[in-house]
């Protein structure tokens, strides 16, 4: 009896231990994934992992307390813009100021993911608004700050406020992420001249716009400010912990079925065109030819591609599962639906690919969350890519388009047969992150846009 009763002892502590460590991992993977696409920076970084109450206190937003902020964004969605206007609304709350959600397009039937994300704001003190709500006029009005995310939010201008228009623009920040050209239309920024600023995250972007307007739409861009982004707190604690790492690793290779000495280069975007998973895919396959041609000793490679859409079965979608069929590369390319959780992926991963064509992403947040992984970077030579990667030491950078194709792919074998490299640019990446690219960063750089734009307006 007295051996039963210990065996009974030790296996209920066994037990609590490990549903202990089960909580623990849980609650550290939640909080940290559900932020990792949602956060900024531009200050100089703290060197301590925990808030005192003196850091508190010099939060460079809290001028911004008890102001009225209105946000008017032209989607809720997991896509960049939105999530990081809601960001910004987060710094906001945490400053004390009030702030208003509204969104324009709304999907006419309930959607999860806007659900999700207004539940979200709405449980950290974020009012959210339908966007023909009349309400969003009188807040609109009131505000002592307004800011317009994307250039597709202009049309709310003329289609909500009408007739008090010229009473809101003084004090409106437009913030611009898009470098497509399709977005220039009048309609979308014809009262851009008369706004209080326009806040784009890097420099290439700016200059764009501010030539496009003025060679296409013969206008001229308000005061510009550019305000590079940053990674939160949160993901920085589970990018420096070790045990949450090496956990979070196991778990997504095994989920995908690859081992633990395996190599894995990862695209994380949307699947578009624009983000180049074709190109992506066919560079990885180029790769694997050199090696077996060139009888290279190197792990298994495999390609991660995190953004894909099961359920959407777009023509791009069918592309890249045919085109993994046709070269019988099943076994190494794996698909994963696109997820606000990318931390997982980028604890798992080796080296992550930024591929987005044409002129490149406005800023690349999953490039800087990257980095603090200490992953090195493969991205393409357009945009603020650039601006980001240092190449040589941090990553390597290749053209757009078909041609960046085979150096995309010796870049790739490069990292594969030099381990040495490939974990001192994860290393540089990470110290650059350190130096530039933290929350903290761009509180203190958006401040600075904020009280000029107050003063303004």
């Amino acid at each position: 009896m007295a051996m039963q009763s210990k065996k009974c002892v030790l296996t209920i502590i066994a037990l609590f231990a490990l549903s202990t460590l089960i909580l623990l991992f849980i609650r550290t993977s939640s909080d940290s994934c559900n932020t990792a696409l949602l956060q900024l920076g531009h200050l100089e970084p703290s060197q301590t992992r925990t808030e005192s109450s003196s850091e508190a206190n010099s939060n460079p937003l809290q001028f911004m307390k008890s102001k009225l902020v209105l946000m008017v964004s032209h989607e809720l969605s997991l896509s960049g813009g939105p999530l990081l206007l809601m960001e910004l609304a987060f710094l906001l709350r945490a400053a004390g100021s009030d702030v208003v959600w509204t969104t324009i397009q709304r999907p006419p039937q309930t959607d999860d993911v806007v659900y999700a994300l207004e539940n979200k704001m709405l449980d950290r003190g974020v009012q959210v608004l339908d966007g023909k709500d009349e309400k969003g006029v009188d807040t609109a009005c009131k505000a002592d700050l307004v800011i317009l995310n994307t250039a597709v939010a202009g049309k709310w201008l003329d289609a909500v406020l009408k007739e008090k228009v010229l009473e809101v623009l003084p004090k409106v920040l437009w913030w611009i992420h898009e470098m497509r050209g399709h977005y220039f239309k009048v309609e979308y920024v014809k009262h851009l001249p008369f706004v209080a600023g326009a806040m784009i995250d890097s420099y290439t972007t700016a200059e764009y716009w501010k030539n496009r307007t003025r060679e296409k739409l013969r206008i001229k861009m308000p005061e510009t400010y550019v305000v590079h982004l940053g990674n939160s707190k949160e993901l920085m604690e589970v990018a420096e912990d070790s045990v949450a790492k090496r956990v979070l690793r196991e778990h997504v290779r095994e989920s995908l079925g690859v081992r633990n000495d395996d190599l894995l280069f990862a695209i994380i975007n949307s699947v578009s065109r624009g983000k180049g998973q074709d190109l992506f895919l066919g560079a990885f396959y180029e790769c694997l030819l050199l090696i077996k041609e060139k009888k290279l000793q190197v792990p298994s490679l495999h390609a991660v591609v995190v953004g894909s859409d099961m359920h959407a079965h777009t023509k791009l979608e069918t592309e890249l599962r045919q085109f993994v069929m046709e070269k019988k590369i099943q076994d190494r390319v794996h698909f994963v639906n696109k997820t606000l959780a990318v931390a997982p992926y980028l604890a798992s991963i080796d080296v992550l690919v930024q591929n987005s064509q044409g002129r490149g992403e406005c800023f690349g947040r999953i490039t800087i969350e990257a980095m603090a992984f200490r992953l090195p970077v493969l991205g393409t030579t357009a945009g603020g890519t650039m601006e980001i990667v240092v190449n040589g030491t941090t990553g390597l950078l290749h053209p757009i388009g078909k041609a960046g194709v085979t150096p995309l792919a010796k870049n790739m074998m490069n990292l594969a047969t030099h381990v040495e490299k490939r974990l001192t640019m994860g290393k540089k990446g990470y110290e650059r992150v350190k130096e530039r690219f933290l929350e903290p960063h761009m509180s203190q750089r958006i401040a600075l846009v904020l009280k000029d734009v107050l003063r303004k307006g």
